[in-house]
């Protein structure tokens, strides 16, 4: 059996398992579709169609391939709340007995687009849960996404589940901090040096805020912009490592406690790297129409997740000492599950395909 059949097997096999209910018809089919693309990405850390269609078993031409392909990311009734979020409620509720840490950002995709995500941390890397597509090179979403999103992100979280939810500065807007307010969660975002606050009657700005590098100053009970939103608590940060301070705006009662969480925000970067030229070069992809590319990454972070679990796998089990090295580890979880695959490939062994994170307990009895 070739590699590329084994590998898509393994991905059909753990969608049909995963995915609630007997998919039949024509779902069953979109589904295949999905698990040809997601092995396709995987085998050639391509997103291009006719990369993907080459790494992909079958008996037709790999450019009848490339047309069911195409035809899957055109076709309208294929929806990330279909076809993504019940993976991601499943992702959810196995992370869910710890804290979950959820951060929002964006980054460019494709040609001239920008995708706006919500991720969980997990052990250094960033798994997608949510996003939106819209044309554009640069700027910011307009609040009412943020929301939006968050809102939808909200309905796959357990109601008694303890959340912090982090953001850079374009995230700090009234609207959203209400809404992760309401839902009683935390919250840490970044906001800007001149915004407005109020305290005891008297209008300041945050780096009206003195502070010095190494140094972290916290004012409680503050309204947060003109609009008197809150009361907040507002932090001037300035980390030695950096030549100017950073301002943040929290509902946390303790200044450490919120600049611990805040730490774990640029964790989000390590997903848009490696999507892009670390990993499945999205940022290669020719796509220029955004609900295009909003279905293709339904594939791409499902192939994420998958070697992120690889990875998570390979550090369970100690396979790092045999596809990598026995005295230290300097591969992320996203290398190590790719070469934990390959080395699954080479050898002949089973290929364990799962998008949910592994239990630790559980993955050490497998081997």
């Amino acid at each position: 059996m070739s590699d590329n059949l084994r590998r898509y097997i393994g991905i059909k096999r753990a969608i049909k398992q995963l995915y609630p209910g007997e998919p039949t018809g024509q779902q069953a089919r979109h589904l295949n579709t999905l698990a040809g693309m997601i092995s396709g990405i995987v085998g050639s850390q391509r997103v291009t169609l006719p990369a993907i269609a080459k790494k992909v078993p079958g008996e037709t031409k790999k450019e009848s391939r490339v047309k069911s392909y195409s035809r899957w990311l055109k076709n309208e009734r294929i929806e990330s709340e279909i076809y993504f979020m019940p993976f991601a409620e499943a992702l959810i509720a196995g992370l869910a007995h710890e804290t979950l840490v959820l951060a929002i950002d964006g980054s460019e995709v494709g040609r001239g687009c920008l995708t706006l995500m919500i991720s969980v941390i997990y052990r250094k890397r960033a798994l997608p849960l949510a996003w939106v597509v819209v044309k554009g090179v640069k700027g910011h979403f307009p609040e009412e996404a943020h929301v939006a999103l968050f809102q939808q992100v909200q309905t796959i979280i357990p109601a008694d589940s303890d959340v912090i939810f982090l953001g850079d500065g374009e995230f700090d807007g009234i609207e959203l901090q209400a809404a992760i307010d309401q839902a009683g969660w935390f919250y840490v975002c970044r906001t800007a040096k001149n915004i407005q606050l109020c305290e005891d009657d008297e209008l300041f700005s945050a780096q009206d805020l003195d502070i010095v590098p190494g140094t972290c100053r916290g004012i409680p009970d503050v309204l947060f912009t003109l609009s008197a939103y809150g009361p907040v608590l507002v932090i001037a940060w300035w980390d030695v490592k950096y030549k100017h301070p950073i301002y943040l705006v929290t509902n946390m009662e303790l200044v450490e406690e919120a600049c611990f969480w805040y730490r774990k925000r640029f964790r989000i970067e390590t997903f848009f790297s490696d999507q892009k030229s670390r990993g499945f070069n999205l940022h290669k992809s020719h796509i220029s129409n955004p609900q295009r590319l909003a279905r293709l990454m339904i594939a791409t972070c499902l192939a994420y997740i998958w070697i992120i679990f690889l990875g998570r796998l390979a550090k369970a089990q100690d396979w790092v000492s045999i596809i990598h090295r026995t005295d230290r580890c300097d591969l992320s979880l996203f290398q190590l599950g790719l070469e934990l695959l390959e080395h699954f490939l080479n050898e002949n062994i089973p290929i364990p395909v799962a998008f949910q994170m592994p239990q630790l307990e559980v993955v050490k009895s497998v081997r």
